[in-house]
């Protein structure tokens, strides 16, 4: 049984907004209250909150290219694949729900980082986990987001259909 339309279109804008804004609020208080570079240490220090603004993108990949180059790969291109994902979970029928959500993942972390790049030239970042054999760089919850998103998309991707 296929999600109504109606249905289908609500829960990708639900899901959507909520991840821009649970990413824009939480990098707003950084910016706010916490001063770059300042570290502020959680759970023994496994979770670190430490303000950085990142002009690259994941793991600052990119930071140091051309500020023309810079812009097409980190803002336009990014902008165009947001769109064409947008135009495809709009358009696929019968697209699972939860592959569904997947999409909505990775497009609301995207236009949450895309957003900060556009508006003010890098990407907040903050959280950083250590717990000793399992270590992260620093990033946002846009990050989390498509983290998330894809790996719910590749699971499921990869899973058996059931005849």
């Amino acid at each position: 049984m296929s999600t109504p339309r109606f249905v289908k279109t609500l829960l990708i804008i639900l899901i959507v907004i909520a991840n821009i804004g649970c990413d824009q609020v939480s990098k707003k208080i950084v910016r706010q209250n916490i001063r770059p570079y300042e570290t502020i240490h959680l759970l023994n220090n496994h979770i670190t909150v430490t303000h950085v603004e990142n002009t690259g993108a994941f793991l600052s990949a990119g930071g140091s290219l051309p500020k023309t180059a810079k812009n097409i790969l980190l803002a336009i291109l990014p902008v165009i694949a947001l769109i064409l994902g947008s135009i495809f979970i709009f358009t696929k029928k019968n697209m699972p729900v939860s592959m569904l959500a997947g999409f909505c993942f990775v497009i609301g972390g995207g236009i949450g980082n895309v957003f900060d790049r556009i508006v003010y030239g890098s990407v907040t970042d903050f959280l950083h986990v250590n717990f000793g054999f399992f270590q992260t760089g620093i990033f946002n919850l846009a990050d989390m987001s498509i983290m998330l998103g894809a790996a719910l998309i590749l699971i499921l991707s990869f899973r058996k259909v059931k005849s």
